[in-house]
């Protein structure tokens, strides 16, 4: 992410465009009529100047004229009454019917030209961003640890197509669009092909390998980690172009497995799955520091548990471990900086 930090994309109203018009059209309409309808009751208190006589054409004709401002001035209120209505009733009226047609031409023109032209400078500037797909369970809990550990809401895109999960993450300091995922248009438009990585977590599995089809072909080497429910499915999320599949009914699997080992085992890993623990599980590409050091000497003190080298996986007790080399990718346990900084209690 280069630049400032950004502001919410776009956030669609929550009627339809023609909707909107038309309950502005109808208020103003129906403002209109009421002047009508006054100006008719009250017609023996206005004077034609022309033949001075008051048909309904000519309060019709003296409403918009009177509405708009213009005043030509051939017909005009001249009784005590008229002259109290124009002031007290109808300008009032005159007053919001302005306020409803201005405020629609700003909604729609002045408006929508603005955000238009800001969201360009937006997309303009997005690089190296984390785009979120699904703002549900997962990818909101995915958002809250994102920015526990560090990451500045500002980097982050959540798309949904849920107005009101939209209001959470851009209460959140996130960047929002609200949209179908699995749409070309609406992934172009958060440059889907310059983020960092992807965040699949649609709900369901269909709708996110569907979603994870369409990342790929945009972005053919971003990173995608997609979140799926059923077994069956993992394969498929995987051909689709996954890089990371998480099944959360497998994850849950394993806590209770390692509860039945013992209540620290289950403790443990779920402290490493979180920022607000005292451990973390990291990634990390490996340092000019760290080259031709062992896995168990990492330059910046973590605890190297994973050397990943062209694919291959190799642990910490095989021999290969002993040297790191350059492209290696390394998984590893650092204390978070509160257990660093925490000081041991007096006893």
């Amino acid at each position: 992410m280069v630049g400032r930090p950004f502001k919410p994309l776009r956030r669609q109203i929550k009627v339809p465009v023609w909707a909107d018009v038309a309950l502005r059209l109808s208020a103003a309409l129906a403002l209109v009529f009421a002047v009508v309808l006054i100006h008719w009751l009250d017609r023996d208190g206005l004077r034609d100047t022309v033949d001075g006589h008051i048909s309904f054409l000519d309060v019709v004709y003296f409403t918009m004229i009177s509405i708009t401002t213009t005043g030509f001035g051939d017909i005009a209120p001249v009784s005590d009454r008229s002259r109290m209505i124009e002031a007290v009733i109808v300008t009032p009226i005159r007053i919001m019917v302005l306020f409803i047609f201005v405020g629609t031409a700003y909604n729609f023109v002045i408006k929508r030209s603005w955000e238009n032209w800001r969201m360009r400078k937006i997309q303009q500037r997005l690089t190296g961003h984390i785009v979120v797909l699904g703002f549900g369970i997962s990818g909101s809990q995915a958002v809250h640890e994102l920015i526990e550990r560090g990451t500045a809401p500002g980097r982050i895109v959540v798309m949904d197509g849920d107005p009101d999960r939209l209001e959470e993450a851009e209460a959140m300091g996130c960047n929002v669009i609200e949209g179908d995922a699995s749409r070309d248009e609406t992934l172009r438009a958060v440059r889907i092909d310059r983020a960092a990585t992807v965040l699949v977590s649609a709900g369901r599995d269909d709708t996110s390998i569907l979603i994870v089809l369409t990342v790929r072909h945009l972005a053919p080497k971003v990173p995608i980690n997609v979140v799926v429910r059923a077994e069956d499915n993992e394969n498929l999320a995987r051909q689709a172009g996954a890089d990371t599949v998480i099944n959360p009914v497998r994850f849950t699997g394993l806590l209770l497995a390692g509860s039945a080992e013992g209540t620290h085992v289950s403790d443990y890993i779920a402290d490493l799955a979180s920022a607000s623990g005292r451990v973390q599980l990291i990634e990390r590409p490996a340092s000019a520091a760290d080259i031709g050091r062992s896995l168990s000497d990492l330059a910046d003190g973590a605890r190297g548990l994973r050397i990943v080298r062209q694919g291959r996986e190799i642990g910490f007790w095989e021999d290969e471990a002993a040297a790191i080399e350059a492209g290696d990718v390394l998984v590893a346990i650092q204390p978070t900086p509160d257990a660093k900084t925490a000081q041991p209690s007096s006893q």
